[in-house]
């Protein structure tokens, strides 16, 4: 990013200061003051920490300017550096407009229940192939991420690949009014969520708030298995395509084979062509087949999105493979987790081949509401003693899995606050053979346990 302090006073409605320097650059936006750099200007977001306690750090490690919001007493040493506007959140969303219409590159929004994430890397991998690329870091995809990443792009970007998530009914609406995307994404309908919309019904009338932003012509590309979808995109007047497994879509598979770190497929579209993915999961090939669309739409040769998809780097902790400290294979999937998710990866790990044994370590699903200990429970139907040695669980909610599984294998559960706990006892009986899935909700911060048995002890 680059623009002149008094192009971002101009952007924000603010005066300009006639004797205030005029070619002050801003190269960076952050909400976060540990990631400042000289040339930044610095966005003091109110939360549970006053972003507005740490200007002063901002400045200190070279901060340009700051944003400062008016309902805030400016300190006394406050000069043209400070710039006053009624709420920070919605300048930030207002300087990352103006900033997108001044690159002005083709936009591409991606939502989904799952898969948006991974999706979002492949589609912009795909496009990388021809154009220059940004696409949405990590899980900034919120009404601050967005912007930041927004901001975050170079002025010769072609294409920006942003990932919407949501909560609540209308963040997608709002995010799709902020990039008015020229292609539009919907991966699939679940449970994710399912605490604040109550049923499937009302979290895919959510997911498709990403297109009424949608320019006039600009194109729709959605789970076209997903009744709930193809009934709500009958209203769609944009162009539309359509992935999934039946043959009545626009792209489906027609053969896909798989093993522990990677998988194959075919389809309709280039049934001589074998695309390769480095990840586990045949229903990433569900996402491949979206960001395929997208690859298409854009004129990326077959050829071109196969090469992207064979080498293309997932987003850390989806189906990541990592080994443990003592030799075991760890597939850490601990991004996120709902239902659907946690059913097909642990189906998936169930066939891989080992001479050791498939172990579970699984946590809470957040997020779920009323029906939380019913959707815990029905993880059951995924688990085949024959095929997974043991499990060991750690949440309150994961205390209702333990119960359905109880006496048919080696069940261990653990409190969220005894990730200490559940680290040694996985230390101790793990064998170097052995691969281990770990899959829970960001909330639960697996991760940490993932790093531990990486760790030498």
């Amino acid at each position: 990013m680059q623009m002149l302090l008094t192009e971002i006073r101009q952007a924000l409605g603010l005066t300009t200061n006639s004797q205030s320097p005029t070619t002050t650059e801003i190269t960076a936006v952050t909400f976060d003051s540990r990631k400042v750099q000289a040339g930044s200007l610095f966005v003091p977001l109110v939360a549970e920490r006053d972003g507005h306690d740490f200007v002063g750090a901002a400045f200190q490690k070279g901060a340009q300017a700051t944003l400062w919001q008016a309902d805030h007493p400016l300190p006394a040493n406050a000069d043209e550096r400070y710039l006053v506007v009624s709420n920070t959140l919605q300048a930030l969303q207002t300087l990352s407009q103006f900033y997108l219409r001044k690159v002005a590159p083709q936009v591409v929004a991606i939502t989904g229940s799952n898969g948006k994430t991974t999706t979002k890397d492949m589609t912009a991998a795909i496009l990388a192939q021809r154009y220059r690329v940004v696409k949405t870091p990590a899980n900034f995809n919120n009404e601050i991420g967005v912007p930041i990443t927004i901001l975050s792009m170079d002025s010769d970007t072609e294409i920006l690949v942003v990932e919407m998530g949501m909560d609540r009914a209308g963040q997608v609406a709002k995010l799709s009014a902020l990039v008015q995307p020229d292609l539009a994404v919907i991966t699939m309908i679940g449970e994710a969520h399912i605490e604040f919309f109550g049923t499937r019904d009302k979290i895919a009338d959510a997911k498709m708030e990403i297109v009424t932003a949608l320019k006039k012509r600009g194109t729709f590309i959605y789970n076209g298995d997903e009744p709930l979808l193809q009934e709500r995109a009958q209203t769609v007047v944009q162009a539309k395509l359509t992935f999934g497994q039946k043959e009545t879509n626009d792209l489906y598979s027609l053969t896909c084979q798989g093993s522990q770190k990677q998988i194959r497929f075919t389809t309709n579209l280039w049934p001589q062509l074998e695309f390769c993915l480095p990840l586990l999961g045949d229903y990433n090939v569900q996402n491949a087949l979206a960001s395929l669309l997208v690859g298409q739409k854009y004129q990326i040769s077959p050829e071109q999105m196969q090469k992207a998809l064979a080498t293309f780097q997932p987003t850390a902790n989806r189906t990541q493979w990592l080994t443990a400290a003592n030799g075991s294979q760890l597939l850490s999937d601990v991004y996120n987790a709902n239902p659907t998710a946690m059913i097909d990866v642990i189906a998936n790990f169930s066939q891989l081949k080992t001479k050791g044994r498939r172990i579970l370590v699984l946590g809470d699903m957040l997020e779920l509401g009323a029906q939380g200990q019913k959707l815990h429970q029905q993880i059951a139907t995924a688990i085949d003693p024959e095929r997974i040695a043991a499990v060991y669980l750690i949440g309150d909610l994961m205390l209702s899995l333990q119960t359905k599984l109880a006496g048919k294998l080696p069940v261990y559960h653990f409190a969220s606050s005894e990730q200490d706990q559940l680290v040694t006892q996985l230390r101790q009986d793990l064998d170097p053979k052995d691969l281990v899935l770990l899959k829970a909700s960001n909330g639960l911060h697996l991760d940490r346990v993932v790093q531990a048995l990486q760790a030498e002890c």
